[in-house]
């Protein structure tokens, strides 16, 4: 055995059995994190827990947090303080140790105003001279955009076009579209973007051909939270196009027409097959004699042929295809909405005073083209659209209000009595009354009120379009705006005639509503 001198063999395997005591008691220590990760909204702190185990000071130790690389670090602390030298620039001053627990082993990391480039894996590291153990741990960092903005964009593919857009998540978000009832409905396209920091922004796109669904929802789902935020549509089932009838009958008339043209055809070939079989008989036993008389037969034949592929033509293909197809397959779709509903010939004429107005007196058009019509301060309470025929009692009309700036309004359509009409025997209202910052709607003759619902409008309207479908008794608002719907009267089922109304108060149930 060898021996450092000055030591006996037992003084030397005494000083070997406490090196390797404490050596032992050295690296018997180990790191531990949470086995979830950590859950953070945008803008919120966070805190990312780290202890040794078993539980033991930490103080004299080189403790370090980092990302994907040692240096620089998210936090460094050796000798007592935090080392700011070895920092990451984009943690300096958000970043330190929580509390006054190192000497227990807790090293907690709290980042202040979590951003979206602080979402990932975090390494947590002790360091004891040659001795180092770390733990890693997952921060998720939530951003919750924007309610969804759902609007109609137009026909398409025999039915409408519905966007659905929001900003402001993080991660990517999730898209799901729904109808009433819950069952999910296939999206069309989708894109999202990132912005500077980092956050996105999504629009998905949908076709509705269905018109009985009346509302669709779009909701869009935070993928680390589970949180999400929902939006719905109303879709009028007049907003969808139509079908023409010729374009119906045309598809099942085509088809037919061919079968004919080809039995005709075929039927002419036959025919015409058996006639020259029998002149090549005819030919073949009396060739001199009969010579000049087949030749004869034989173009007699073919013209006979072709006057009646000619007469077969313009008898069946003329009336039933070429007339169709010049009256129904070019007619052009240019505005949806224009070839649903007719503009309603109407002037609205009103006067508003403003103090701090150079011209007191302002006059307003109800649609480029019409005359303006001025009345005194004694009749605003009486209706401001005048329509220039009579009223509507029948097709689709539509037509736009300006109600910027008007405090207190009343606007929708009356529905007028006609002689010998037993249903309905005094005016009849159906509108929409704001009043401050109060928006309901009105079902009403005189005092008598059918219907009367609060509707919580956020965003004021500057201009209100009306459309009214007089055969399927359909009223319905919309904010011109933003595009939103904002009420629809259904199944009204008219017998009288119907006007467009407007006045610049509230409805008061009197009989003055008449005027």
């Amino acid at each position: 055995m060898v021996c450092f001198p000055g030591y006996s063999p037992a003084g030397f395997l005494l000083l070997l059995l406490q090196a390797s005591r404490w050596c032992s008691a050295v690296s018997e220590f180990s790191v531990k994190g949470p086995d979830e990760p950590i859950n953070v909204l945008l803008g919120a702190d966070a805190t990312l827990p780290c202890q040794l185990s078993p539980e033991q000071s930490a103080a004299h130790m080189h403790i370090r947090w980092y990302r994907d690389q040692l240096s620089p670090a998210v936090l460094v602390y050796q000798n007592g303080q935090e080392r700011g030298g070895q920092q990451m620039l984009e943690y300096r001053g958000r970043t330190e140790l929580v509390g006054d627990s190192i000497h227990k082993g807790s090293v907690a990391l709290l980042i202040q105003h979590v951003r979206a480039s602080d979402n990932g894996q975090y390494q947590c590291r002790f360091e004891d001279g040659h001795i180092s153990q770390e733990a890693i741990v997952e921060l998720h960092a939530i951003g919750l955009g924007s309610a969804p903005h759902v609007h109609m964009m137009g026909p398409e593919d025999g039915g409408i076009r519905v966007l659905c857009s929001s900003g402001g998540w993080f991660p990517k978000p999730r898209v799901q579209w729904s109808n009433m009832a819950g069952v999910k409905l296939p999206t069309l396209s989708e894109s999202q973007t990132q912005d500077g920091d980092g956050l996105f922004y999504v629009e998905a796109s949908l076709v509705v051909t269905d018109s009985s669904l009346g509302n669709v929802t779009c909701s869009i789902q935070n993928p680390f939270s589970g949180q999400e935020k929902v939006s719905a549509i109303f879709l009028p089932e007049p907003f969808f196009p139509r079908t023409s009838p010729w374009k119906a009958a045309l598809a099942g008339t085509l088809p037919v027409l061919g079968l004919l043209l080809i039995g005709i055809s075929y039927t002419g070939w036959r025919e015409h097959q058996a006639k020259e079989r029998e002149v090549k008989k005819t030919k073949k036993e009396s060739h001199e004699r009969d010579q000049m008389r087949n030749e004869k037969e034989m173009a007699l034949t073919a013209k006979e042929s072709d006057e009646l592929r000619k007469e077969a033509f313009c008898l069946l293909f003329i009336p039933w295809i070429c007339f169709p197809l010049g009256l129904n397959l070019y007619c052009s779709f240019s505005d949806w909405r224009k070839e649903q509903f007719q503009l309603a010939p109407v002037t609205l004429s009103h006067e508003i005073f403003h103090q701090n107005n150079s011209d007191p007196e302002r006059k307003e058009n109800f649609r480029e083209g019409t005359q303006d019509l001025s009345l005194s301060n004694k009749q605003e309470d009486c209706n401001l659209i005048t329509l220039t025929q009579e009223g509507f009692s029948f097709w689709r009309h539509f037509w736009e209000v300006d109600i910027e700036d008007i405090d207190e309004w009343t606007l929708g359509i009356y529905e007028e009595p006609i002689e010998n009409n037993k249903y309905l025997q005094k005016k009849k209202y159906r509108v929409l009354e704001k009043k401050g910052c109060e928006y309901r709607a009105l079902t009403y003759c005189l005092q008598d009120i059918s219907l009367e619902k609060s509707l919580p409008i956020e965003k004021c309207p500057r201009k209100i379009v009306i459309f009214l479908d007089y055969e399927d008794g359909d009223i319905s608002f919309y904010n011109m705006t933003d595009g939103t719907h904002i009420f629809s009267f259904t199944q009204a089922s008219f017998s009288g005639s119907v006007h467009p109304y407007f006045k610049l108060k509230s409805m008061e149930m009197s009989s003055s509503a008449q005027c």
